[in-house]
């Protein structure tokens, strides 16, 4: 973490996974997709945990899907920084598509080929009725790229979702499309990513530091 601004052509990106919702804590969890749904109480204790973690950061602007569970989180994170929050559209969870609200066990029982084909190539076969891996990347990396080159010389904080975080995440570490889901994104955890010269380089993956039950 950087206590100071950074170098006037460089800026961190402390990309966050929204807090913990209902959904997320079940044992199988459900897919949410676009479902907007709230924190949990656990969620909206780990997004105060992850806002005074952050509080002593020169933060300059922070961001949010536009998903509740993700405005939420934002929202503590900007309070002690006196900022509003901005939503960005394109930073929205994957679209599930019939698959919302089900868990993968459901899934793989109630749609066995899907499942399948989905698994081998997610690139190709996405959601039923919903969005492939390859349309989340193709929409979230432009999203990514602008607001750090819109914040040049300085940190800001994005919170986003699951499959968004997994598929921007694993492009910048060249981890093939199909092995994404592999990349660990636990509810309010920390990715720092530096952009310079126009390249953005993963610093940190998942970090967990910050929360009660991991320190």
């Amino acid at each position: 973490m950087h206590s100071h601004a950074p170098s006037p052509d460089t800026c961190y990106l402390y990309l966050v996974r929204h807090g913990a919702t209902d959904n997320n804590l079940l044992h199988p969890p459900r897919l949410q997709g676009r479902a907007d749904v709230e924190l949990s109480d656990e969620g909206a204790a780990q997004a105060e945990q992850a806002g005074r973690f952050l509080a002593g950061l020169p933060i300059a602007a922070v961001y949010s899907s536009p998903l509740r569970r993700a405005r939420q989180t934002s929202e503590a994170i900007a309070r002690p920084h006196g900022l509003d929050v901005r939503s960005v559209d394109a930073l929205i969870e994957c679209d599930v598509g019939e698959w919302e609200g089900c868990t993968w066990p459901d899934i793989e029982r109630e749609h066995p080929d899907a499942y399948r084909r989905f698994v081998t190539d997610p690139s190709r076969f996405g959601y039923l009725g919903g969005e492939n891996l390859a349309q989340v990347l193709e929409r979230v990396s432009p999203a990514f790229t602008q607001l750090m080159s819109e914040n040049l010389g300085g940190q800001i904080v994005v919170t986003a979702h699951n499959v968004v975080n997994r598929a921007y995440l694993g492009s910048l570490l060249d981890i093939p499309i199909a092995k994404r889901r592999s990349v660990p994104q636990d509810n309010c955890c920390i990715n720092v990513i530096r952009f310079r010269n126009d390249r953005s380089k993963v610093l940190t993956v998942n970090g967990l530091f910050h929360l009660e039950e991991w320190s």
